[in-house]
This record gives C-alpha cells, sequence and structure tokens, in this order.
C-alpha cells in the first residue's frame, strides 16, 4: 500500500513561526511525555519493496514525495511525526525491505475544505505580496477544534477571492503567525509562496518588531524589565502553558521585555516587546512574575487578584469584566522587512473600544481615591 506524501502534509504536522495559537487542537504540542500523549492518526503509510535498497529515511521519503524538501522531512521526523514499524525515528534512520514507513498526527486528516465566506475585515495594508489585517478580538484565526467557519481564514479567502494565484487551502501563503482568539491586533498574511517564505524567516530569526499592550493585575516596583523562561505545556493543567528554568530541556526558549505605560491602583497597563513568539507567551510570562493579565480566565485573571474586599469594589470589577470580557491584550505595532523591495514596514493599531473604556474606568477610579 503507497500513497503520496505533499508538503501541505508535512507542513500539518508543523507550527507557524508564531506560535500564539488560539485553538485548542493547536495548543496540544505533545512534550514526549507517554501518560500526555494525544490520541493519533495515521495521514500517510507505504511498506517498502522486498528489493528495497537499505536508505536513509529522508532519502526514502524524498522518493515519494517530489513536492517537498528533504528539510521538511527532517522537520517531521524531529517533530516525531515520522514512524517506522510503529516507533518514531530520526531522518537518518534506514529504512529496510518490509519496512511500514507512516506519518502520523495528532489530528485526524482534514476532511473540510477553507471556503470564503464575506466576513468584514479591516485590512490595514494590501498588495500584491501581503496584508496586514487589524483583528478584532474574539475572532478564531483559523479553522479547528470546533470552529470551522467565521474564522479569520475563511475572511481571508473571502477577500481574496478573485485573486487566482491565492488558494486559501495552500499552506504556503496564508497566515504567517496567529494571535489568540480572545486576543485582538495586528497580523500578517503572505499572498505568495515567496512572500511568505521570505517572511517566516523573519519570524523565525526574530527580526521582526512586535508591541503588545496588556492591562495586568499588581503594580511593578521597577519601570522595565525582562523575562526570561522556556514555555511548555503545564503538566498539570494541559490546557495552560508553564513556565520552566532557561537552562533546562523543558519547553522552548522565551523572552519577553515589559515595560510600565500607567499606574492604575491595583493594575498597571504595560507594554510587552517579543523577542520570540511562544504558546501564550505573555500571558504565560506574566503569571509567572505574579502579574495575570486582567480578565485572563485560563490563567486566574478572571478573579480579584488585587484590591480591596469590599462589596462596592466587587462589584466595580464585575463591571469592568463586563466592559472588557476577555484577556486585556492587544497587539498594537507590527515591523518587518518587506519581502520583494526590502522596505522596512512599520504597522500601529489603536487600542480597541473595549479595553480604551476599561482603562477609562480604572483611570475614573483612582481619581476616586485622591
Amino acid at each position: 500500500m503507497s500513497s503520496t506524501l505533499t508538503e501541505a502534509d508535512v507542513l500539518s504536522a508543523l507550527p507557524l513561526p508564531n506560535e500564539e495559537w488560539e485553538n485548542e487542537e493547536d495548543l496540544d504540542e505533545w512534550d514526549g511525555s507517554p501518560q500526555d500523549a494525544p490520541s493519533e492518526h495515521e495521514h500517510w503509510r507505504i511498506v517498502s519493496d522486498k528489493g528495497q535498497a537499505v536508505v536513509r529515511v529522508d532519502k526514502f521519503l524524498m522518493d515519494h514525495m517530489p513536492d517537498t524538501s528533504r528539510n521538511r522531512i527532517q522537520k517531521a521526523a524531529e517533530a516525531g511525526c515520522i514512524r517506522v514499524n510503529e516507533k518514531p525515528v530520526k531522518s537518518n534512520y534506514r529504512v529496510k525491505p518490509g519496512d511500514v514507513v507512516t506519518l502520523v498526527l495528532d489530528h485526524p486528516k482534514r476532511d473540510w475544505e477553507i471556503v470564503p465566506e464575506e466576513i468584514p475585515l479591516n485590512v490595514v495594508y494590501e498588495d500584491s505580496q501581503l496584508m496586514v489585517i487589524d483583528k478584532p478580538a474574539g475572532m478564531v484565526v483559523h479553522p479547528g477544534c470546533g470552529n470551522f467557519s467565521g474564522t479569520l481564514v475563511n475572511a481571508i479567502a473571502w477577500h481574496l477571492r478573485d485573486d487566482k494565484d491565492f488558494d486559501p487551502n495552500d499552506p504556503n501563503v496564508g497566515l504567517v503567525h496567529r494571535i489568540d482568539k480572545d486576543t485582538s491586533g495586528l497580523l500578517l498574511v503572505a499572498k505568495t509562496p515567496e512572500a511568505k517564505t521570505h517572511l517566516c524567516k523573519q519570524f523565525f530569526h526574530h527580526t521582526t518588531k512586535r508591541q503588545y499592550n496588556a492591562l495586568v493585575w499588581g503594580s511593578f516596583r521597577e519601570d522595565e524589565g525582562t523575562v526570561e523562561g522556556n514555555i511548555g505545556r503545564n503538566p498539570k493543567d494541559r490546557l495552560q502553558m508553564a513556565v520552566f528554568p532557561p537552562d533546562s530541556e523543558v519547553g522552548k526558549p522565551a523572552v519577553t521585555h515589559y515595560k510600565v505605560v500607567e499606574r492604575l491602583a491595583h493594575v498597571t497597563l504595560i507594554e510587552c516587546r517579543l523577542e520570540t513568539g511562544r504558546t501564550h507567551q505573555i500571558r504565560v510570562h506574566m503569571k509567572h512574575i505574579g502579574h495575570t493579565l486582567f480578565n485572563d480566565e485560563r490563567y486566574g485573571g478572571n478573579e480579584i487578584v488585587r484590591g480591596e474586599k469590599t462589596a462596592s469594589y466587587k462589584a466595580f470589577i464585575h463591571n469592568c469584566f463586563e466592559l472588557c470580557p476577555r484577556q486585556a491584550l492587544h497587539a498594537r505595532t507590527l515591523g518587518f522587512q518587506h519581502p520583494s523591495t526590502g522596505e522596512e514596514m512599520f504597522f500601529t493599531s489603536p487600542l480597541p473600544a473595549d479595553m480604551e473604556a476599561l482603562l477609562a474606568k480604572w483611570r475614573r477610579y483612582v481619581q476616586a481615591m485622591k
């Protein structure tokens, strides 16, 4: 039994350069612990012929994968997606006659397509190579985990429906990075494979410029600082990420620089600059240093973390949660080098209405305290 493994198959096993995923399926990156292994789904299988010469598995797959590269195959092997006789192998494994080679992923084969949907988009910039979009809070970025319509990707497919060179189901074009469902702000979309390759390299090498605004619980002693710590799956809660020592082999290295913008009694408005883009990076780094994002339900920010115990204060916080019913996080700036012209591009998104209303309410609270 044999099949042709396309580049899209391999790409679906690998994360995008920025790992701020919003879907549970996207978040579930296995850390290798057998007890936490996700369900597995076979996407491709081939049995080596009896006359097959002994050869490295990456070269073996190259012979059956005309649409991809050895680098992609090696990355899939590093991710544990390539199995021989049901066991994960490295790319230097030597295939022998009769070996059963499979591609195994943690989600079933996609039996749906990205369908264009007429959904309003706030396009900040667009040319023949790329788009910059200002995403509202509450919009899922990519289909998955029960969200197969109404996503940003569906909206992009509609916006570019007349572009014959743009296929929304082609992983070589489209979103360059992602942000969480309930995070607002700027996202970058590549309209050509060449543009996506160039832009993804910038994210990989951390040469992009990204700043976020966040309202967090508590008051900082210092005006600025840096949080360094590997980010990986929380072993006690698979829906959360956690911080591990930088010199450990657990998780992936992450660096967040922060600066105080405005102190508002029991909360603080900060600016965060990312060197890396890990899953929930700002949210988990801030929680790690005792400053959980305001109204971040997943990390406990939707409770009264700082402040008074009075009924009036509880009512005030409840009203604040209603004004901004999500984690108070906004992807405010995005800078990168244009893939064709080399021009330095820089975009800024104003704070959305819900965060502006939240800040205004806290400012009135502070004034009333004087």
